[in-house]
């Protein structure tokens, strides 16, 4: 006979959380065993944690996932992040990008790497908050990624461990959509993806 709720959560067995997701989705703060240099402060958000950096095509699937310590600036993380998807995506020839990738990034992209790097501005009349169009695949791809529960927090001690689960939660993904398209070409029901207690 299964135990009632509250002697569950009294044994030690887990329960669902009261929100799903966390109140900042780019900087995480990682477990207290994570080493010291995996970490760094991020003032605007007032943590001391690690940042969440994704290149996604156009339809938000992952094509390159890096974390870094948070005090490292998105400017600097993007001259990695875009060298690396240089050399595992040889086809890719322009990159939209949020306003904060500006600057000498965008010479040095089209001059180094052949790529065109374009930034998606905020329109300057607009007042609270407004959809941005490419931006906002992003946005959903890092949303789709935290419903794994164990993405709202960082509880990695390594940073390519945290790496490899982000990169496994996109592989969840991509393969419950396949599924899904294939179920429903042979006329059956297409499966739930998520089961909630």
């Amino acid at each position: 006979m299964p135990l009632p709720p509250r002697r569950l959560r009294r044994h030690g067995a887990p329960t669902r959380p009261d929100h799903d997701g966390p109140d900042r989705p780019h900087g995480h703060r990682p477990a207290p065993a994570a080493p010291r240099r995996t970490r760094g402060d991020h003032g605007a958000k007032k943590i001391n944690g690690r940042k969440r950096h994704l290149v996604v095509d156009t339809k938000g699937l992952p094509l390159f996932v890096m974390v870094t310590p948070a005090d490292m600036t998105d400017r600097d993380a993007a001259k990695e992040v875009l060298f690396r998807l240089r050399l595992m995506h040889p086809e890719i020839t322009i990159v939209w990008a949020d306003s904060a990738y500006t600057g000498q990034l965008v010479t040095w992209s089209k001059s180094l790497l052949g790529l065109t790097l374009k930034t998606v501005s905020r329109p300057k009349d607009a007042s609270g908050f407004v959809v941005l169009p490419r931006r906002w695949v992003v946005e959903r791809s890092l949303a789709w990624i935290m419903h794994a529960r164990r993405h709202a927090r960082d509880y990695e001690r390594l940073i390519q461990h945290s790496e490899s689960l982000i990169t496994w939660a996109a592989i969840t993904i991509m393969t419950r959509r396949i599924t899904r398209r294939s179920s429903r070409r042979n006329g059956q029901p297409a499966p739930r993806e998520t089961v909630r207690d």
